[in-house]
């Protein structure tokens, strides 16, 4: 069993039908589907994987080896720990800086993909029967530009012992709409499909789009959050860049009415209204745990 692969190109010809359906099922069944022919140039995204495995060697790779992390793998499994080296690029926070190339690089990235992050969005207006821009407008908490959007940048170094530790432990994301430029040699993504761990096939310069808990309530549960993790292994160096497109944390999400409707419940009957900032307190305390407790205790507006 594999995740949906998707040729996002085909959305603007005769086919378009058929990839919106395509689209749909892959966030209604999934959760997470792959897509190619997806406006990003192959030249952007090897330039991509050289800055960012250059990076790491530069950067990263002697202190995650000095890490109390790696010290700590010693025969007992470990718990509450990650086997990962990760940093966040934000707008307006501190990038690696040795790196020749990194910055512009990765700027140039990050532009490319909220730019596919808000046509997705989009698609997803279109096949739930919202307003075109509906998504957007509720992440943003109206027409400017306050949505949050960060990019992490991970390695999964090889792991002595990978029974004794996860790469990335499970859990499903908090936020909006999540594209993953993902390693296409190194595989170790999983996600939990009708009870089994399915591998996410590496697939050459594909972007896996998967949908966060603010796309599950938006669509009131028609698009639900997956779980996924990373296991460790005992070769290669997993790249993983994941990119989130997430309300601004004063956002007010909630069931978009128009679905409530065709479900015929009441608002408050499945998922609450809340604002995102607190829903993301919540989940900060309570990331690895079932998701339908932190719907359920986050303060409702």
């Amino acid at each position: 069993m594999a995740i949906p692969v998707i040729d996002f190109s085909k959305l603007d010809g005769e086919e378009r039908a058929q990839t919106l359906a395509q689209l749909a099922n892959g966030c209604e069944e999934w959760g997470f589907f792959q897509l190619v022919n997806h406006g990003i140039s192959d030249e952007l995204l090897e330039r991509v994987k050289k800055v960012s495995s250059e990076c790491f060697k530069l950067e990263r790779e002697e202190e995650f080896k000095k890490s109390a992390l790696v010290k700590s793998l010693n025969g007992q499994k470990l718990e509450n720990v990650d086997w990962e080296d990760v940093f966040t690029l934000l707008d307006d926070n501190e990038w690696p800086s040795k790196t020749p190339g990194f910055k512009e690089t990765m700027t140039e990235y990050r532009t490319e993909l909220k730019k596919l992050a808000e046509r997705i969005m989009e698609v997803m207006d279109e096949n739930l029967g919202l307003p075109r821009g509906y998504i957007k407008k509720a992440f943003n908490g109206g027409e400017e530009d306050n949505a949050f959007f960060g990019t992490k940048v991970s390695h999964y170094p090889p792991c002595p012992q990978p029974e004794l530790v996860t790469g990335l432990r499970a859990h499903t994301d908090a936020g909006g709409v999540i594209l993953l430029f993902q390693d296409d040699q190194v595989g170790g993504l999983q996600i939990l499909k009708d009870g089994q761990w399915i591998d996410v096939q590496p697939l050459h310069n594909s972007i896996v789009i998967n949908t966060g808990d603010q796309i599950e309530v938006l669509s009131n549960g028609l698009y639900k959050s997956v779980w996924h993790r990373v296991l460790a292994t005992t070769t290669g160096n997993r790249r993983s860049i994941a990119s989130f497109y997430n309300p601004s944390l004063k956002a007010t999400i909630a069931p978009a009415p128009q679905l409530v409707e065709k479900a015929n419940q009441e608002v408050d009957q499945a998922y609450p209204k809340f604002v995102f900032g607190d829903y993301l307190s919540v989940y900060a305390e309570q990331k690895f745990l079932p998701k339908e407790p932190r719907f359920q205790s986050v303060r409702a507006v």
